[in-house]
């Protein structure tokens, strides 16, 4: 709170503090919901299983980052700008939605395709169909546009409906192996609702109207997005994609492992977002006014994300056996090892989006491309010469080395950067 109230003033702090918290609840319900949901799916489903739905999830995620095209964080920024014009909110929310939903049918389409071409996808046909729903339903809940009005508290709340519906299903109706396909239909009823819901609220709260955009508009907005839509996809390929290539050369019971430890970092570095999510807006205004402010409050909020994702990694690394053992009845030695190697990387893992996200209201959206695509290339090489070798440890090693690498690329460029806006200056 000390720390806070040296960056911000009052007025900004409390604005922070109530996005903050409202988000912080939806992580807070992100991490609790694993440890009723996972070892209950486990022990109903078996690991084997358990590792099909992530890999169905993980598959998904290409699907999701191809509609979400980077619009967290350009249309949250055009947003934030301007909040207070009725008629261009109406033109950002319209168009976002248009492009949104015309790449989750392209989405759509290679998903088709590739269950027909591909009999490894096609036994599991039913899985990974009804996984796309989350996809849908990220389409139709205009996350961006919450965050850049900052008023987090409505992504709160129509999270915790999402998770409570998933959670309350999963309990009441999946009892046996062969009620796998309800999980994915769960979760995605759950995403689908909520949008659905949010659409409705914005339309009545903020009277945002859909408004059919020209050509030349969607264009605009498209080109805005896409430096960041081709980090999003790199950062997919060198995340989601190790699962399958872990899957490929082990097994899914081994993949299963992963994902339970897998679950717990990912929940963790999500704190970290939040952190991003909830500044974002306000960094992005404080570029405007100063840029000499700007810099010093980056460097003051990273400090804070990396004193509290230290906090968390040194939590993980030293309680790992009795997390596995809440969350799988039983403490899996492999799964101990790879929580703890992974916990290593929590420290800076959320540092990524930080960077990006200054990238971008900098107005140097090729940075985070360039980042990105550099971290893809280091992950490919890294997997393909440690999972060989290690298995599923190699994995997590990888993942340790190449969090380690975007962070030091990441920061090369942003200092780069800022010494060519000193100079300018």
């Amino acid at each position: 709170m000390n720390i806070l109230s040296k960056i911000v003033n009052k007025q900004e702090k409390k604005v922070l503090l109530s996005n903050f918290l409202a988000l912080g609840i939806v992580q807070g319900l992100n991490f609790l919901l694993p440890l009723l949901v996972i070892p209950y799916l486990l022990y109903t489903l078996g690991v084997e299983l358990f590792g099909l739905l992530a890999m169905a999830t993980a598959f998904s995620s290409y699907f999701m980052i191809l509609s979400d095209y980077g619009f967290n964080v350009t249309a949250t920024r055009e947003v934030s700008i301007y909040r207070d014009d009725g008629k261009k909110l109406n033109e950002i929310f319209s168009a976002v939605m248009m492009i949104k939903i015309v790449l989750m049918l392209v989405g759509l389409s290679i998903l088709l395709l590739s269950v027909w071409l591909f009999d490894t996808l096609g036994r599991d046909a039913t899985i990974y169909l009804l996984t796309f729903g989350m996809v849908i339903g990220e389409v139709l809940f205009p996350i961006w546009f919450f965050q850049g009005i900052e008023k987090m508290r409505y992504i709160a709340i129509l999270n915790i409906v999402a998770k409570l519906f998933f959670l309350v299903a999963i309990l009441i109706f999946v009892k046996e192996r062969d009620d796998a396909y309800l999980v994915p239909l769960f979760n995605s009823l759950g995403f689908i609702m909520v949008g659905v819901i949010s659409l409705f609220y914005i339309y009545k709260e903020f009277k945002i109207r859909f408004i059919w955009q020209p050509y030349k508009v969607l264009r605009r907005y498209f080109i805005m997005g896409w430096h960041i839509f081709l980090s999003k996809l790199a950062v997919t390929l060198y995340s989601s994609s190790n699962i399958f290539i872990l899957g490929i050369f082990t097994n899914h019971l081994m993949v299963g492992y992963y994902a339970v430890a897998y679950r717990v970092i990912s929940a963790l570095v999500s704190l970290g977002d939040i952190v991003n999510q909830v500044i974002f807006p306000y960094l992005s205004k404080k570029w405007i006014e100063s840029r000499e402010l700007y810099y010093s409050l980056f460097y003051k909020f990273l400090k804070v994300i990396m004193a509290l994702m230290l906090f968390l990694s040194l939590i993980i690394f030293f309680n790992s056996e009795e997390i596995v053992y809440l969350l799988s009845g039983k403490e899996t030695l492999i799964t101990v090892e790879l929580l703890q190697i992974m916990s290593l990387f929590l420290i800076i893992a959320p540092l990524g989006g930080l960077y990006s996200q200054s990238f971008v209201t900098q107005e140097k959206s090729f940075y985070v491309t360039k980042s990105t695509f550099w971290t893809l290339i280091v992950n490919m090489v890294l997997i393909a010469m440690l999972i060989p070798l290690y298995g599923v440890y190699g994995l997590a090693i990888a993942e340790v080395l190449v969090k380690i690498f975007h962070f030091y690329l990441n920061n090369l460029y942003f200092i780069h950067l800022k010494k060519e806006r000193v100079c300018v200056a």
